[in-house]
C-alpha cells in the first residue's frame, strides 16, 4: 500500500520549505508553494546553487501573510499575501514571465541578510507559466519552480540512498512536494498514472538533481554528498535523477491533498533509469 506520507511547500523559490498535513491543489500547484522569488538587478532568478546562504532563511505561514526568519540571527520580516507593487518581467531559467515586485521594504531586507543585491516577486494570478511542452498532457502550467508543478520521492527511495551513505540525509534535503512510504526504493520511476483523493496524476519527467542537495540546512555550506553517491547508480546522460515531476487532471472543485491519502496505481511505465538507475558499464 502507497500512502502520502508527507507534504512540502517552499513559498519563497529556493528559501526553506514548510511541512504540511493538508495541501491545497490550485492549477500551478500546491497554494503558496514557490509564488515568490528572489532576482538580480536584471530580474533574474536567485537560488541556492550560486549563493548557499539562502537555505538559512526559513518560511511560515500566517493568516495574513508569510513570516521568513533567519535561522541563526533571528532576524524576521512579514510578506503580504497579495503584494501590491509595480508589475516587472522576470527570467525562470529559459521562461520569462509576468511578476509584480513585492516591497522596496522587503528588497532591502533580503539584500541585507543575504549580503546581495535583490529583489523580492510575486507571481499574479494572472501569470499562465507554461511547463514544456514536451511534457505537458495539455496546457498546465507551473509557478517559479524549476520547470513542473510537483516533485514526488518515495520514503524508500531516500531510505535506499541513506543505506549507502556514511551520514544518513533527510528528505527536506531534495525538496519535494509529495512524499509517500509503502513500495520498493525508486517505485515513482515506474508510476505513469495513479490517483490521489479522486485526482489523477501523471509522473512525466524524472528530476535531475543539483548542487543544491549538497547544501546543509543548517549551515548553508556545501559537501559532496549526496551527488558523489547518486552518481554510482543513479546517473543517465551525466545527469543524476532522484524524485519525479508530476503533472495533474486540475479537479473542477477545491481539492485538498492529506498525509495519509493513498495512492491508487493506474498505469505503470519502465523506469527512466535503467536498471532502477544503474548504468551498464
Amino acid at each position: 500500500m502507497l500512502t502520502i506520507s508527507a507534504l512540502y511547500i517552499y513559498p519563497i523559490k529556493s528559501l526553506g520549505g514548510i511541512s504540511l498535513t493538508t495541501a491545497n491543489l490550485t492549477d500551478r500547484g500546491f497554494q503558496y508553494d514557490r509564488n515568490w522569488m528572489l532576482v538580480d538587478g536584471n530580474n533574474q532568478f536567485l537560488t541556492q546553487r550560486e549563493f548557499p546562504q539562502m537555505t538559512l532563511l526559513q518560511t511560515t505561514l500566517h493568516e495574513d501573510g508569510l513570516v521568513v526568519r533567519h535561522k541563526h540571527t533571528g532576524n524576521s520580516i512579514k510578506i503580504p499575501f497579495q503584494p501590491t507593487g509595480d508589475p516587472c518581467t522576470v527570467t525562470v531559467w529559459d521562461d520569462t514571465c509576468q511578476a509584480r515586485y513585492v516591497s522596496p521594504l522587503a528588497d532591502q531586507w533580503f539584500s541585507r541578510v543575504l549580503s546581495i543585491p535583490c529583489r523580492l516577486v510575486y507571481m499574479p494570478e494572472s501569470t499562465r507559466r507554461k511547463v514544456d511542452p514536451n511534457y505537458a498532457h495539455g496546457n498546465e502550467i507551473t509557478s517559479f519552480s524549476d520547470g513542473f508543478p510537483l516533485l514526488m520521492i518515495g520514503q524508500a527511495s531516500l531510505d535506499d540512498l541513506n543505506n549507502r551513505l556514511s551520514e544518513p540525509l533527510t528528505m527536506e534535503r531534495f525538496r519535494p512536494n509529495v512524499v509517500f512510504t509503502g513500495g520498493t526504493p525508486f517505485q515513482e520511476d515506474e508510476m505513469a498514472a495513479f490517483t490521489i483523493a479522486d485526482i489523477i496524476f501523471y509522473a512525466v519527467k524524472p528530476c535531475a538533481r543539483c548542487v543544491i542537495t549538497t547544501i546543509d540546512l543548517l549551515t548553508g555550506e556545501k559537501g559532496k554528498e549526496p551527488l558523489r553517491t547518486l552518481s554510482t547508480y543513479r546517473r543517465d546522460n551525466n545527469k543524476l535523477y532522484f524524485g519525479q515531476n508530476l503533472l495533474y487532471d486540475l479537479p473542477t472543485k477545491v481539492q485538498n491533498i492529506s498525509v495519509g491519502d493513498q495512492i491508487t496505481l493506474l498505469q505503470t511505465q519502465p523506469p527512466a533509469i535503467a536498471e532502477k538507475g544503474n548504468t551498464p558499464g
